[in-house]
């Protein structure tokens, strides 16, 4: 491989998997969704004043063409709450 061809492999291999449109069956792909939805949300309209249930059912309402969702939606719900307890999300907006 050339030196340009290898450095723009290695730029690609380097991106964030957020700046990627593509989505897997599993969990770790839907917990990577779930989170850029969420911050997403809170950037565009912080005091959207939803509490963390009515916010949780619209991301996952925006989330629906999840393939992890459509195929484990309740385990994506727990995946959801999990989420928002291990990063301190449940906190109504102000």
């Amino acid at each position: 491989m050339a030196q340009l061809e290898t450095a723009e492999y290695c730029s690609t291999m380097r991106e964030h998997p957020l700046n990627s449109n593509r989505m897997f069956n599993n969990a770790d792909s839907f917990a990577q969704a779930f989170d850029e939805a969420w911050q997403k949300h809170e950037h565009s309209d912080p005091h959207h004043g939803l509490d963390p249930a009515a916010k949780v059912d619209l991301m996952l309402e925006g989330l629906g063409d999840h393939p992890f969702l459509q195929k484990q939606p309740e385990l994506a719900r727990q995946v959801a709450a999990f989420r928002l307890r291990l990063l301190g999300l449940a906190r109504p907006s102000q």
